[in-house]
């Protein structure tokens, strides 16, 4: 029997202060010197690691906003003087959806690779928009010592890529008259994708490209950066192709497992083109996400391509093209399943999708409505200490987009060093991979590959509104005729 999967995370801190969520403020003026002072017994050392970090006199004092808000030491304090503030400069930090306690719990995971916990415990509301409007079926949480990352019974996470033929044909003496199978299984469900932006330098795609392998997965190049890979990391690489490139990059394509093409008019011909250098690749269709998607899917399926990465913007919604927001990807992806389940192919088809998979939820989630698997962009920058600025990222006419304050860069992500890049990457995913394994635990599936689509062991909001205030919002038929 094969190894369970693991992934080995290392301590990877923070290269600058940390911008917490919350702040301790003490009022030491009544200060009474009792011997069982509360601060001392701080679980998390807040007081102890601001008193080491403010000791040189000669630099002004600045708190680290490491607080929990357990408030332990708020209610403990026999003179009262303790409290807890929330950091205004947190507030500011992301965007509407890339809010701050995404930003906050991403790296945190990406420092230590485990499940974050908050003292606080969960304060905000049960449900919003996008991801937030789905819950999770949580039945089969009351077996916590067979289930879940301490669990006894084996997890598998692991996933197909590539097409798979929904019959197999054999000769009477039992020989394979289909064509074998050319798929590609990986041990996480979620690939390494391209940033939401374009990034400066090359070391943030070399350090995707180490944490592939050591993750076991793939990570998605453009062309011009793949050729640093070595040799032995090639099967972790899937470069993002043009005409231009395929001529380039033999090299690389002998040595992939997969390979991405731009949807457009000749990809099916470009797509024979790479099987004729290495007839073992798998080839994916990298598409952004529209209304027009689930057709298109089926038109280039029919022409025997049967793996496609569809692209949201970095909120999780659809690119239309007018600058209008469009559908978020949970409503998209439900059409496209659906639409591949009426045609009878979507057995036969791989779906990979990007775009707003910013936390270890919405992978589970983006496969319940449809998705094989994710592929992760922004969150793998945020892992780095970038901050998503609002406004920052305009994008040009090739519908692009590009980080505005580079240049002014707080998290300096251009400069971070490959190895360090590299761990707090993997960090992160081990530290979804856990969550993973977690919610398929608490769903009594043991395997991820049962829960694409499986809609039935999720409530959807929209749902549950309608068949509790439908009738409510119904006109009445004497009404509309009179």
């Amino acid at each position: 029997m094969p190894d369970r999967y693991h992934i080995h995370t290392v301590a990877a801190p923070a290269r600058f202060r940390r911008i917490g969520k919350f702040a301790n403020v003490d009022w030491r003026e009544d200060c009474s010197r009792c011997s069982n002072c509360v601060k001392p017994r701080c679980l998390y050392d807040v007081y102890k690691r601001e008193s080491a970090y403010n000791r040189d006199p000669q630099t002004p004092v600045e708190t680290l906003d490491e607080c929990k808000a357990c408030l332990s030491c708020v209610q403990g304090c026999t003179k009262g003087l303790l409290g807890v503030s929330v950091n205004p400069e947190f507030l500011d930090m992301g965007d509407e959806y890339w809010k701050p306690e995404i930003l906050l719990t991403t790296w945190n995971q990406a420092d230590t690779g485990k499940i974050p916990v908050s003292g606080a415990g969960y304060r905000g509301r049960f449900h919003g928009p996008g991801f937030d409007s789905i819950w999770t079926d949580m039945s089969e949480i009351v077996r916590p010592t067979r289930d879940g990352i301490h669990g006894r019974e084996y997890i598998s996470t692991s996933v197909d890529i590539g097409p798979k033929p929904l019959r197999l044909e054999f000769t009477p003496d039992g020989a394979m008259l289909s064509a074998p199978l050319r798929l590609l299984e990986l041990q996480l469900p979620a690939i390494l994708d391209m940033p939401a932006w374009a990034a400066q330098g090359t070391r943030l795609a070399a350090a995707r490209i180490a944490a592939a392998r050591e993750l076991k997965t793939l990570a998605v190049v453009r062309a011009g950066d793949a050729v640093q890979a070595l040799p032995k990391q090639l099967p972790s690489v899937t470069p993002v192709l043009t005409r231009e490139d395929i001529a380039n990059s033999q090299d690389i394509l002998e040595g992939a497992r997969m390979a991405q093409l731009w949807d457009g008019p000749e990809v099916v011909g470009l797509a024979i083109e790479l099987l004729s250098i290495n007839p073992q690749l798998t080839i994916s269709v990298r598409m952004p996400l529209s209304p027009a998607s689930a057709g298109r899917i089926v038109e280039l399926s029919r022409a025997g391509l049967k793996v496609f990465h569809l692209c949201a913007d970095q909120h999780g919604r659809e690119r239309l093209g007018n600058g209008a927001p469009g559908r978020h990807i949970k409503d998209s992806l439900r059409e496209v399943h659906g639409r591949l389940v009426a045609e009878g192919l979507r057995d036969e088809i791989t779906l990979i999708v990007s775009g707003g998979i910013a936390l270890a939820e919405h992978m589970a989630k983006a496969i319940i409505c449809g998705a094989d698997l994710v592929a992760v962009d922004t969150a793998l920058l945020v892992a780095l200490g970038c901050r998503v600025c609002r406004d920052a990222h305009p994008r040009d006419a090739h519908g692009e987009a590009r980080c505005g304050v580079a240049e002014l860069c707080p998290a300096e992500t251009d400069s971070v060093d490959c190895a360090y890049a590299t761990q707090r990457i993997v960090n992160l995913m081990g530290a979804w991979h856990s969550q993973l394994i977690e919610v398929l635990g608490a769903m009594g599936i043991r395997e991820v590959r049962r829960l694409r689509g499986e809609v039935g062991r999720a409530i959807f909001m929209e749902d549950i509104e309608k068949e509790a205030f439908g009738d409510i919002c119904r006109v009445p038929r004497s009404r509309v005729s009179a």
